[in-house]
């Protein structure tokens, strides 16, 4: 679905993000074959909740977290951990400065699958990159580590669309083992919901329409236990945390989705975490010491 949305923003004459790969994917899944992959074959185009509203969510997305990981690499990191990484091709289209390093970990299966439609494609990597065929339920920091990655270095780390799928312990674990493998200069980037769902946004027609004309329900998807606060975990550890609405980069950006009554994407936060090279003792902004923008 991710994979649809970001073909869909691609071929935008005023594509946030383009991903050459992100269409190859969907044809390549029997299960997807025949999903849109431009605007022009969606029903209703931009009107349409999954490839219209919430397409331009996962466009918006990609290009914020773009933005994000190359900050951080263009401020001295030189590894970039993309945890469940999926159908993500960015060692593929970002220009990376040269001695980056790029992992990528998710199940053998997915990364397969994924090997086999790049393969395909004869596609060449911009910087070295490194699959790990690993479940992020279980302990997946020591294949990174014996794969190559350097706990001592600064590194840039991305869990996108990951956490509200992951049950708490797993989120809890994932959090711990990025603050013990990150050295001073490390960043972190990662998406989470806050809260559970009312009825009316159960209702709303993001999740109506995505089961509706794809067969997956997304509400279904969530992990239905408390969320731990990472972001709050993080900043009490001396990380700088900022959470920030999809809609502050939509006004940034002047694309993107809008808030809308009983929404969907209302609770979604994006959160960006900077580790100092010299942790300075303050009192904390707010609630755990985060920095909450709304």
């Amino acid at each position: 679905m991710v994979a649809a949305a970001r073909a869909i923003e691609s071929h935008r004459h005023n594509a946030l993000a383009r991903d050459v790969y992100a269409e190859h994917f969907v044809r390549a899944a029997r299960a997807s074959a025949d999903w849109p992959v431009r605007l022009e074959h969606v029903p209703g185009g931009d009107a349409n909740p999954l490839w219209g509203r919430l397409g331009r969510y996962f466009g918006l997305r990609t290009r914020v977290l773009d933005d994000a990981l190359l900050r951080s690499v263009r401020a001295g990191a030189r590894q970039v951990v993309l945890l469940g990484a999926g159908l993500d091709s960015r060692a593929f289209r970002l220009d990376w400065p040269p001695g980056c390093t790029v992992f990528e970990v998710d199940t053998e299966d997915v990364l397969a699958f994924k090997h086999q439609v790049l393969d395909g494609l004869r596609a060449a990597p911009k910087t070295v990159r490194v699959s790990i065929a690993a479940d992020l339920c279980t302990d997946w920091a020591g294949a990174l580590t014996g794969a190559g990655f350097d706990p001592t270095a600064p590194s840039a780390w991305l869990a996108e669309g990951l956490l509200l799928y992951l049950p708490n312990a797993a989120e809890r674990y994932l959090i711990d083992a990025v603050d013990g493998l990150s050295a001073a200069g490390s960043t972190l980037a990662f998406e989470v919901k806050l809260g559970g769902e009312s009825p009316e946004v159960r209702d709303n027609p993001v999740y109506r329409s995505t089961k509706q004309q794809i067969g997956v329900d997304l509400l279904d998807l969530f992990d239905g236990e408390p969320r731990p606060d990472s972001a709050g975990a993080l900043a009490r550890r001396g990380w700088a945390t900022s959470l920030h609405t999809p809609f502050d980069f939509t006004q940034h950006h002047g694309r993107g989705p809008l808030p809308e009554p009983n929404d969907a994407l209302a609770s979604n936060r994006w959160v960006f975490a900077d580790k100092p090279r010299a942790v300075a003792v303050r009192p904390p902004a707010g609630p755990g010491g985060v920095r909450l923008l709304q």
